[in-house]
């Protein structure tokens, strides 16, 4: 009896040494086993999407391994951050994160299925978009002054439009709401480009999205740029005013794009990602393409502050999306 009791913990001891012996192992190995997945949650051509795919092609030539990049949109990235929480945490899936899937949606939605702390390694804080303040060219305002003024004036102006609700251009509004004191009536669309025709139309009166979505009409003349929500000014408009400057107290929102792993992957596997990312930023192509062409503010940071930033953005959101009444189910 003792000796089958012997033999069945030294079975059990064996057993708990090979697992350990798994992690770094694999992490040695890494990544020569397999191409490597990057998941997109959202649809091609936006700027999570255009990241991911400049960083996917750059970290292919530095590891020397094919990065893949996978798009699984919808339920403002929710789904795909769902799918890539129960994936293998052996390096071989990364996920391009947002302020909404890391930020935002731990407070939007009812039943969340992952946990941007719990079921993730954050890797790198690859860079802040800076959202603008848009305006119809033929409203007859040049100011945020003159905005507010006409917001109070006239409750049929009192309408602001967002790629969807719940995205942080529609909550960036509700900001601005509480900030003024005067109710405002969210219209959210499916995407931005459909809000931006209907805000240079006169149909909605103004709202907040990225600098880079918004250049084409801005160009053409058919969209009014009044401000920056940014606490700095953005080098492409550097004459356009932070919301601070132009008299919003303590209003600074910026949009951020990251990089994460499912939550086990091995530290070294994290650190060697965080090395490398932090290279790419400074890549001459990503600063061209993502810094100058698209205004992005590229860091690539280590993964402890990217837990830093999260840990001061998902209760500061919490308390926005309180106050707007926002929930998704």
């Amino acid at each position: 009896m003792k000796s089958q009791r012997r033999l069945l913990i030294n079975a059990l001891l064996a057993g708990s040494l090979l697992a350990m012996a798994a992690v770094p192992t694999q992490a040695a190995d890494w990544p020569a086993a397999k191409p490597i997945s990057y998941v997109v949650p959202f649809t091609v051509g936006g700027s999570t999407d255009v990241v991911g795919r400049m960083l996917a092609r750059k970290l292919a030539d530095r590891l020397k391994q094919n990065v893949i990049v996978e798009n699984k949109p919808g339920a403002a990235g929710a789904i795909g951050a769902a799918y890539v929480a129960n994936s293998a945490p052996d390096g071989y899936t990364l996920f391009g994160g947002t302020i909404s899937t890391h930020a935002i949606n731990a407070s939007l939605y009812k039943s969340l299925k992952y946990d941007p702390v719990k079921d993730f390694e954050p890797v790198s804080l690859i860079a802040y978009l800076p959202n603008v303040l848009l305006v119809d060219p033929n409203l007859g305002v040049n100011t945020v002054a003159e905005l507010i003024e006409l917001l109070k004036r006239n409750p049929d102006k009192r309408t602001f439009a967002s790629s969807g609700a719940g995205t942080s251009t529609h909550l960036t509004g509700e900001l601005f709401a509480n900030a003024i004191g005067v109710p405002l009536t969210h219209v959210p669309y499916k995407g931005t480009p459909p809000a931006m025709v209907d805000v240079s139309s006169g149909q909605v009166t103004f709202m907040f999205d990225q600098m880079t979505a918004a250049l084409p009409l801005l160009q053409a003349g058919k969209l009014k740029l009044i401000a920056v929500t940014t606490k700095d000014r953005i080098a492409l408009s550097p004459q356009t005013p932070t919301m601070e400057e132009a008299g919003v107290a303590g209003f600074n929102v910026a949009s951020w794009q990251a990089v994460y792993a499912p939550k086990g992957t091995p530290k070294p596997i994290l650190d060697r990602l965080a090395q490398e990312l932090a290279v790419i930023v400074k890549d001459p192509e990503v600063q061209e393409q993502l810094g100058k062409t698209m205004g992005m503010q590229l860091v690539g940071s280590t993964p402890e502050e990217l837990r830093d930033l999260m840990a001061a953005e998902i209760p500061r959101w919490a308390d926005v999306v309180k106050k707007s009444g926002a929930s998704i189910d």
